[in-house]
Order: structure tokens, then C-alpha cells, then sequence
């Protein structure tokens, strides 16, 4: 048992001193305790320290190295000195060598800008002193290691002693991080009214908690060469962060950007309304001289639906297509039912003869009177109103309980951030990644008033009873137009919600919408040409539903479980012959009690008695049923993400060669959309794949993928994705919006169906 007293004499302002002992005892049953008493604080420890590890393996260290917590002199005394008593005890019956030195820190205060190289191992933290400079509101804290692993943790506390820098206490105060290349933290002056912290480095016994495993020892214990390894390089560099001004510039370049796609909107609107005043002005002056321009008598085989009466009808006006009229009241207020038209028998009989027709043009699949179409698909819109409603509430609470946790916990670990480039405002943390989903809510909204725009200028033309409008062109149904507007919109919100604390809890909260809209593309897509048989809002919300779920399960276990894997590719490969089944037979085959025997009658009729070949040209694409099935890729999400984006872009490519095929045309605007989408989707998934974070991943590693801002200071790639995927939908959703307004002066009986 022994004693030693120590003198220290301040010299700089702020002087730390560190203690290191050895002690070559291995007995853990007499340690060798020191402890280290100051004028504020006691600091104990024993020789050999023990720590604890996963599965009660415990890892012995012989040498111990502490800093001592630093004691900074009052401007009234100055330099003054500083006793320090180290207490060496044992209790074994026997003598015990150890070594005891004391020694001055000569770097222990952190510059801004300059990088700081030392060197920690688990029974040897370090932890080092900031003081923030006077024009420096916040910095950011980056740490750098050539070295994998060992696993270590980043932390910044107050200046409070003692100062909690062993594994098992290094989460009690402030704010941490796990860490295996590299880690950033951000700090504001305001969080500490003394406006300096404390920057502690642990190294952790094991490796598990950043992803690495952990030692193959049979008995708990693990020898002394695995303890040897547990030393770490560690580069430090404190920078200051961006300033205000930074915030303001970016929220000012988010808005002006998406607020140009609103002007460029007013100029081609104001641009359609001179060309429709022209044409209203040229088709009023000659009406009167000439003749109807439909003359053409209805083709053979086909009949309600198609066009058949000349110049002479009374009631009809003439006007340039697209161009509404004034006029008075909405006639939509139609009480009938579809059910008056549809459960006649005649009505049944008929749709079976006419959608058998080898060659079908749009008048035959767009019997139904249009006002009872048109309230099927507004019922798109209100259900998806109140999808959202019931979707958006819960999950802001969440988040919002999230982002508390993490504020008042200090554990950084929670969120997956990019942390070198994550800006926090008030509560949240990276408030960038917040702003730059304003470009789908903007745009989103600019949607709905272009489609609102071509919903009242179609029920004014209505109510006229323009030719053009009543029995030419795609009938217009604006229901699923209105739900893409609030999907895109509820897409920017939900994905700011994820970003608030993106994890493994919360990833379906980015990805639900992004379903919703890749589906009610195709299913807009597909009601072009078959207005009368598309699927209906319960149903395919159904469907949605279905989908959310399987990815759900997907996450959590699709990684490694085969049996996953083969029931989801069953489910996908009847669910893709089901729907090709009901779109080959336009919606006249019913999956019921009786759908074995049927199939077994086709496949015998159509491939054994005679080899015929299809009526239709249809598709789907499984293949990814397949892919899924030999692959198992890790990010199920963003696997049934891409079986629905792939589907839509070859439908959507599938489309339009047909419609090329059929010698229909692409107008400016739609073809300038076309181009528009095709690029600004190519910039934004090159974005996408440059992956800043990933929650499959420990934190530790995810932070591996972190890099720096790359626009205006503020944004980082992922940001970019956002701007760049929300123009992208927005140039989409034009596209399916403008496709085939060159079929305006088309007559019905004469757009084929495809």
C-alpha cells in the first residue's frame, strides 16, 4: 500500500495532466487500485482494468493511461499551482510492481483548421478541449482513421467533470458516435453556455457494435495479443460550419427553382389561351361558309359509341379542340348509378361480343356514360386524400418522437444522416434534407392546377356540347390525374418525415408514395385507351396496400430466409398472370371458384386441339420474379420499387411505339416532356446510386459512405436526388397528361386500342 503526492504549477491557461500506470500483476483477484484525488474530483481506477464485453467475454488491459480532468484558473488568481494526490493500494499478501508516471499534455486545447494526429486503445482514452472562436457559431467535428477497426466512439461533452471516457460510461453525457473510418458531429456555440466542450475518444474492447465480430474464445476470457491490437490512429480537424447567410441562400434557391416551373406553366397556358381566342375567332367567321367536317358514316361492327350524324345536328358547336367556352352550370351532377347500365343482361351480352373483337378501337370500350365514369375516378382522388390523412399523422408523431430521443439522449447512432453534410435548424438535425423535398409538394401542386385548369376548360366545352369534346378524342377522366397530384405532394412530405431520422424503423415512410405513384401511372396509362374496364380505386388501393405490406416483411425477413423469397416469387407470378389474364380478356374473365376449370379449357383448346395464336397483344414482365428469387438483393424496398418503375417505363415505352405504329403523332409539348423526362431521370438516378448513408448497415459503417455538400455549401448528393426526381415525376406526369392531345380531332371508331 502506498501514497504519492504530486505538485503541478499552472503555466498556460488551460494545462492537463495525464497519468499512465503499469502494473505486470495478471490476478484479478488482487488488482492494484489507484486513485487520483483533486480539488474537484476523484478519479479511480484498478490494474489490470477489466471490461465487458458480448456473451460475457472480458478483456484484461495491464496498462491504463487517464487524463486527468483540467482545472482552468480564474482570471482573478492566474497561474497558481495545483496538489494532486495519487493513492496506490492492494490488498494481495504479496509485493506488486507497477510503474506510475505523470505527465504535462503539451497539445490538449484543439486549434479550428488544423488537424491533430494521436493516438487511443480501450484502456487509453484521450479526450481533448475546444474553445469556440469569437465569430464561430458552430463547427463541425471530423475525425478520420486509416484503420477499419478497432471500433471506437466519438463524443462531445460540457466542460463537467469527471469526464466519462471509459466504454461503459462514454454514453451518459453528451452527444456520441460509433465509428470505424470516419465520423463528423456537429456542435453550435448555444448548446454550451460556456462556450468550449470537451471532444472524448474511446476505443471499445470489440468490434460487434460497428459490425465487426467479435473473438472465437471458448471461455470468456481473450489473451493478450487480441488486447495489442486494440490501438487506434485517430486524426482530429475542428472547421467551422456554414453560416446563416448559407441557410437563407439555399431556402431562397429552393423556392426560385421550383417557383420557375409555376412561370414557365403561365406562359404556355397564356400562350394555349391567344391560340384558342385565334381559333375560337377563325372557326366562328368561316363555320358559316362551310361544311361539317364530319361527314364519314359509322363503320361496320361497331355502334354505340361511334360517330354517325352529319352537319346537322342540332345543339353542337364547332371549336378548336382543348378550348373551353363559357358557360353556366356543371351538369356532372348526374345522380344515375352505374349499376343502371350495367347489370341488364343485354348490357353483359354485349360487352362480351364487342371486347372479343380481334380489332377494338376506343368506341368500344368507352360505352358507359361518361358521368358515371368520371365518378369512379374521382373516387381516386378521395381516397387518396384520406390515405394520406391517415398515413401523414402517425407518422409526424413518430418522427417527431424520434428526433426528441435523439436530442435528448445525445445518441447519434439512431439516425442515418450524412453527417458531413448535415445542417441542423432548431430541433432537427438536417434540416437540408428536409428543404430540398419542398420541390415535390411545389410541383405536386403546380399538377393539380394544370389538371384543374384542363378539367374546367373540358365541362365548359361539355356544357356547350362541343363536337370535338362529346365524340372525338381520349375520353377525358381527371380523377387519377388529381390522385397522382396528391400522391407527388404526400411523397415530398413523407420522404421530409423519413429524412428527420432515417432508419430501419421508418425506411417504408420514403417508399409507400413512391408505390402509390408508380401504380396509378400504369393505371392512368392503361385507362387511356380502355376507359371503361380500368381497375377500381378500392381494389387498387387494395393492391397498394398488399405491396407496402410485402415490403414491410421484405425488410425485415427477406435477407436471409429462402422461404421468403420463394412464397414472394409465387405471389408475384400468379399476381403478374392474373393481371395479364384480366387485361387479355379486358376485364370479361372472372377469377373465381370456376378459374382452374376455365384455364385447363383455354390451354386444351387453344394449345393442344389447335396451336392459335393470341388475340391481343399484352404483356407483363416477371422476370424479376427470378432475378429476386437467384439474387435475394439486400434493399428489398428498393427492389419492389424497381419491378414497378420497370413495368411503367416499358409499358410507357410500349405505348407510344404503338401509338407511333398506328401513325399517330407526337405534339411539341408532349415530345419536349418526353426528352425533359428521359434526361432529368438519367441526372437524377445517377444521384440516386451515390450513396451518402445506408440503414442496412451499422451506423458506424453507414458513415464510411459520408461526403461533404456539393451545391451551394448546403446540399449533399442525396438532396440533389430530391430536387431532380421531383422535377422528373413532374415531367412524367406531363407526359401521361399530354400524351395524345394530337387525338383531339380524331374521331372514336377511329383510335385503336392497344
Amino acid at each position: 500500500m502506498g501514497l504519492c503526492v504530486c505538485l503541478f504549477h499552472f503555466i498556460t491557461p488551460v494545462d492537463a495532466v495525464r497519468v499512465y500506470v503499469n502494473s505486470s500483476s495478471e490476478n484479478l483477484q488482487y488488482p492494484v487500485l489507484f486513485v487520483v484525488r483533486q480539488q474537484k474530483g476523484v478519479l479511480s481506477w484498478q490494474v489490470p482494468l477489466i471490461f465487458r464485453g458480448l456473451y460475457q467475454r472480458t478483456y484484461n488491459y495491464q496498462e491504463v493511461s487517464r487524463t486527468l480532468c483540467p482545472s482552468e484558473p480564474t482570471p482573478e488568481t492566474g497561474p497558481s499551482d495545483q496538489i494532486i494526490f495519487v493513492d496506490v493500494a492492494s490488498m494481495a499478501p504479496f509485493n506488486i510492481a507497477y510503474e506510475l508516471l505523470v505527465t504535462r499534455l503539451e497539445n490538449f486545447q484543439l486549434e479550428t483548421n488544423k488537424a491533430f494526429n494521436f493516438t487511443a486503445s480501450p484502456s487509453q482514452p484521450q479526450y481533448f478541449l475546444y474553445k469556440f472562436p469569437q465569430d464561430v457559431d458552430s463547427v463541425i467535428i471530423k475525425v478520420v482513421s486509416d484503420a477499419v477497426y478497432p471500433c471506437s466512439v466519438v463524443s462531445v461533452q460540457d466542460i463537467v467533470c469527471p469526464v466519462y471516457d471509459l466504454d461503459h460510461n462514454v454514453e451518459f453525457n453528451g452527444v456520441y458516435q460509433s465509428m470505424t473510418k470516419q465520423a463528423a458531429i456537429t456542435v453550435q456555440r448555444k448548446d454550451f453556455p460556456g462556450e468550449q466542450f470537451f471532444v472524448v475518444f474511446v476505443i471499445k474492447p470489440e468490434d460487434y457494435a460497428c459490425g465487426g465480430s467479435v473473438p472465437s474464445s471458448i471461455h470468456g476470457n481473450v489473451n493478450r495479443t487480441w488486447n495489442l491490437q486494440r490501438t487506434k490512429n485517430l486524426q482530429v480537424t475542428i472547421v467551422p460550419s456554414i453560416k446563416k447567410s448559407i441557410y437563407v441562400q439555399a431556402m431562397f434557391f429552393s423556392f426560385l427553382s421550383f417557383l420557375s416551373f409555376y412561370l414557365g406553366s403561365v406562359v404556355v397556358a397564356f400562350v394555349h389561351y391567344i391560340r384558342c381566342v385565334e381559333g375560337f375567332y377563325k372557326n366562328r367567321s368561316g363555320i358559316m361558309t362551310s361544311s361539317h367536317p364530319i361527314t364519314a358514316s359509322t363503320p361496320e361492327g361497331s355502334s354505340y359509341g361511334a360517330i354517325g350524324m352529319s352537319s346537322s345536328s342540332g345543339g353542337r358547336q364547332l371549336s378548336s379542340p382543348g378550348c373551353g367556352l363559357p358557360a353556366g352550370s356543371d351538369t356532372d351532377s348526374s345522380v344515375e348509378e352505374e349499376s343502371d347500365f350495367d347489370t341488364m343482361p343485354e348490357i353483359e351480352s354485349d360487352k362480351n361480343v364487342i371486347r372479343t373483337k380481334v380489332f377494338l378501337y376506343l368506341s368500344d370500350l368507352s360505352r358507359k356514360d361518361r358521368r358515371i365514369v368520371s365518378k369512379k375516378y374521382k373516387i381516386y382522388f378521395w381516397n387518396i386524400i384520406t390515405i394520406a390523412v391517415f398515413y401523414a399523422l402517425p407518422v409526424i408523431q413518430l418522427v417527431i418522437t424520434y428526433q426528441t430521443v435523439v436530442n435528448v439522449t445525445g445518441n447519434q447512432d439512431i439516425c442515418y444522416y450524412n453527417f458531413l453534410c448535415a445542417h441542423p435548424l432548431g430541433v432537427l438535425s438536417a434540416f437540408n434534407n428536409i428543404l430540398s423535398n419542398m420541390g415535390h409538394m411545389l410541383l405536386g401542386f403546380l399538377f393539380l392546377l394544370i389538371v384543374l385548369r384542363r378539367d374546367i376548360l373540358h365541362r365548359r366545352a361539355m356544357e356547350m356540347k362541343d363536337i370535338y369534346t362529346l365524340d372525338y378524342g381520349i375520353p377525358k377522366h381527371f380523377g387519377l390525374f388529381y390522385a397522382m397530384g396528391i400522391a407527388l405532394m404526400m411523397e415530398g412530405v413523407l420522404s421530409a418525415c423519413y429524412h428527420v431520422c432515417p432508419n430501419y424503423s421508418n425506411f417504408q415512410f420514403d417508399t409507400s408514395f413512391m408505390y402509390m405513384i408508380a401504380g396509378l401511372c400504369m393505371l392512368k396509362l392503361y385507362q387511356t385507351r380502355h376507359p371503361d374496364i380500368n381497375a377500381s380505386a378500392y381494389s387498387a388501393y387494395a393492391s397498394f396496400a398488399v405491396v407496402i405490406c410485402l415490403a414491410v416483411l421484405g425488410v425485415v425477413f427477406g435477407k436471409n430466409d429462402m422461404w421468403f423469397w420463394v412464397i414472394f416469387s409465387m405471389i408475384h407470378v400468379l399476381a403478374s398472370l392474373a393481371l395479364s389474364t384480366q387485361i387479355y380478356y379486358m376485364g370479361r374473365f372472372k377469377i373465381d371458384l370456376g378459374i382452374f376449370r376455365r384455364a385447363a379449357m383455354v390451354l386444351y383448346t387453344d394449345c393442344i386441339q389447335q396451336c392459335s395464336r393470341p388475340m391481343y397483344m399484352v404483356g407483363h414482365f416477371s422476370s424479376h420474379a427470378i432475378f429476386g428469387l437467384l439474387y435475394r438483393p439486400r434493399d428489398f424496398a428498393s427492389y419492389i420499387l424497381g419491378i414497378f418503375i420497370c413495368n411503367l417505363l416499358l409499358y410507357l415505352a410500349f405505348y407510344i411505339i404503338m401509338k407511333l405504329r398506328s401513325s399517330e403523332k407526337l405534339l411539341p409539348i408532349p415530345l419536349f416532356c418526353i426528352v425533359a423526362t428521359a434526361v432529368v431521370w438519367a441526372a437524377a438516378l445517377y444521384f440516386f446510386f451515390q450513396t451518402l448513408s445506408s440503414w442496412e448497415e451499422t451506423p458506424a459503417e453507414s458513415r464510411e459512405k459520408n461526403r461533404p455538400c456539393i451545391l451551394l455549401g448546403f446540399f449533399d448528393d442525396h438532396d440533389v436526388w430530391h430536387f431532380l426526381s421531383a422535377a422528373a415525376l413532374f415531367f412524367s406526369f406531363l407526359v401521361l397528361l399530354t400524351l395524345d392531345d394530337d387525338l383531339d380531332t380524331v374521331r372514336r371508331d377511329k383510335i385503336p386500342v392497344f
